[in-house]
């Protein structure tokens, strides 16, 4: 019998256990429960904004395409020279109408979890609601002719955004959140 050696477990996991037992955050939790749910998380804004409409989560779905302008508009910041900036620009903005429903659509998820997920979820927000923030200090900067220093708080958005995207991955694929059609637990229902 083959013997499984116990792997370290990275810094990262252990900071985001050590997260979801911090009670601590419960206080900001139920201050901001009853009006998350009341807007985005009951009724048919709730039943939209998770994408119980189109079988799964719908949050994922929009923050590919808030990161991913981000992402882009970083990429060209980098390589593509002066030519690049006004596209650039507008991936960033593009991002930025974009990030509204993105959290809209995090916070009705957020609205039916438990309290190690909305723990990590209220951090992930904060993180998110901080690179959107230097996302719009970019666009403004930009917008002003300084592409320098729009370039450079995007660059502090992608951080922020990154730290904030493994604690909305940990969510998604470690915790599970995430509406789904009940149909996906048991494939022999879907009728063909």
């Amino acid at each position: 019998m083959e013997q499984i050696q116990s792997q370290p477990v990275p810094a990262v996991v252990r900071w985001t256990e050590r997260l979801e037992q911090t009670e601590a955050l419960d206080g900001p939790v139920q201050a901001i429960e009853p009006t998350i749910t009341s807007v985005f998380g009951s009724g048919t804004t709730g039943w939209a904004l998770r994408g119980e409409w189109l079988g799964h989560a719908l949050h994922p779905l929009l923050t590919d395409i808030t990161m991913g302008s981000w992402t882009s508009a970083t990429v060209l910041d980098l390589v593509g020279g002066p030519a690049s900036a006004p596209a650039a620009q507008r991936l960033v903005g593009l991002g930025l109408l974009t990030a509204a429903p993105t959290a809209w659509s995090g916070w009705a998820e957020w609205s039916e979890t438990g309290p190690r997920d909305k723990r990590v979820g209220l951090v992930h927000a904060a993180g998110n609601a901080l690179a959107a923030t230097a996302y719009a200090a970019s666009w403004v900067a930009r917008r002003s002719g300084n592409h320098r220093l729009g370039a450079v708080l995007a660059i502090g958005g992608a951080g922020a955004s990154g730290a904030a995207a493994y604690l909305g991955g940990h969510l998604a694929v470690a915790r599970g959140v995430g509406s789904k059609h009940p149909a996906f637990d048991d494939p022999a229902q879907i009728v063909t």
